[in-house]
């Protein structure tokens, strides 16, 4: 059993040959796998204060909205608690003829409670603050001006972060898996997209990314490289008119990173295909962006999108039950490349047919024949010359008197 355990030349190239899942960069939902560890300047988050409230998760956001509004109350509750101390409004508030800063407020709990009434404006009118304390009106002054402060800034960060469109990226679908197949002499790498609701998403537009290792000439290492694809950026394709399923086509050309690529070393390629879709709510104008990937094993080579369109009395339909299937097709295993070069030479081979110079036909030569019809004119007279001249001599010989 140990002599099976050595690690030979052999088993290491078994080994190497073996594919290892990859670990991938975005996830199918389109979370993005990827933390930030190490991170030394954290005052960074806080110059960015109201970005950071709505990015916190909903329990750390509803956690801080109700201890912001409750230590700004417990604050100037505590303030109006020691006006009232200092005025010796505590002990004398009962004495006939004393005037209190603010009436009914005998305790801490009051104070507080004053507090409350008088930021979020309830004002119940038991407790009420008097024209003989001008350091009461100067803080009732301060507290209605930062209490609208502390209401504009928590009630927006809220706002914003239930409005965001981030649900609206769940009704819009990408298949599960992209194919690889021929269309117009071409292969294209090919994956679908739809949106689930009425409501369109305007300005649509599409992009495609390829996360690949990749190493330099000069030997540097460069993780997750990223590199555009081309679904349609020179052409205008990629602005989308999104209403039914629409299937997304890249053309392997020359700009293509898979324009030398066959089946074979497709199969043993590692990499990752990212795309983004991006457009405004129709109905709150504001962006969205829903994002998928595809691995290197969710790439089909030969296979192409069953059609999910047809057309029903007076309207299109689509079938989403089909939206991810696929079929298999005849595609050539070689890279784009290598067909491409195919083609062109069998595009070549019956325009150089009919640019050959046809090879000459046997013939017999005449003696008195050329090719110019001059000639054969004067030919043709000598000729009859010659036949008028020994037609002449056979008459004379046949005449008796001559004899």
């Amino acid at each position: 059993m140990r002599e099976a355990q050595i690690s030979t030349e052999r088993t290491h190239l078994i080994a190497d040959s073996i594919k290892k899942p990859r670990q991938r960069y975005v996830q199918k939902d389109g979370k993005c796998n990827v933390h930030h560890g190490n991170v030394q300047e954290t005052y960074r988050y806080l110059s960015d204060l109201f970005t950071t409230l709505v990015d916190l998760r909903w329990r750390f956001s509803l956690f801080i909205f109700t201890l912001v509004y409750v230590v700004n109350w417990l604050f100037f509750g505590l303030l109006w608690y020691i006006i009232a101390l200092i005025r010796g409004d505590l002990w004398h508030s009962d004495e006939e003829g004393w005037t209190p800063c603010v009436e009914n407020l005998n305790s801490f709990v009051s104070a507080f409670l004053f507090s409350i009434e008088t930021e979020t404006t309830i004002g119940y009118g038991y407790r009420v603050i008097t024209e003989k304390c001008p350091e009461g009106i100067i803080l009732l002054l301060i507290q209605a001006i930062l209490g609208s402060i502390v209401n504009a800034m928590m009630v927006g960060c809220m706002f914003v972060k239930i409005s965001q469109p981030k649900n609206r990226a769940e009704t819009l679908m990408f298949s599960h898996k992209a194919v690889i197949s021929v269309r117009d002499n071409k292969l294209c790498l090919m994956f679908r997209v739809g949106d689930l609701r009425n409501s369109h998403i305007v300005e649509a537009s599409i992009r495609a990314k390829l996360i690949r290792s990749q190493q330099t000439k000069e030997g540097e290492f460069i993780p997750l490289n990223q590199t555009d694809i081309n679904i349609g950026f020179d052409t205008g394709d990629d602005r989308l008119f999104l209403v039914s399923p629409l299937i997304i086509s890249h053309e392997i050309n020359e700009k293509s990173p898979f324009w030398e690529l066959s089946q074979a070393q497709m199969d043993k390629e590692e990499f990752e295909i990212v795309v983004i879709l991006e457009g405004m709510v129709e109905a709150t104008g504001m962006t969205c962006q829903a994002r998928s990937s595809y691995l290197d094993k969710e790439v089909l080579w030969g296979w192409r999108f069953t059609p999910v369109l047809s057309l029903e009395k007076g309207f299109y339909e689509v079938d989403y039950n089909s939206f991810h299937d696929i079929y298999e097709t005849n595609t050539p295993s070689c890279s784009a490349k290598e067909l491409a070069a195919t083609l062109r030479e069998g595009q070549l081979l019956p325009t150089l047919s009919s640019l050959t110079p046809e090879p000459p036909k046997p013939y017999t030569l005449e003696p008195l024949s050329t090719h110019n019809p001059l000639t054969k004119e004067v030919d043709k007279g000598e000729e009859g010359e010659r036949g008028e001249i020994n037609g002449s001599a056979a008459a004379l010989e046949d005449q008796p008197g001559l004899d």
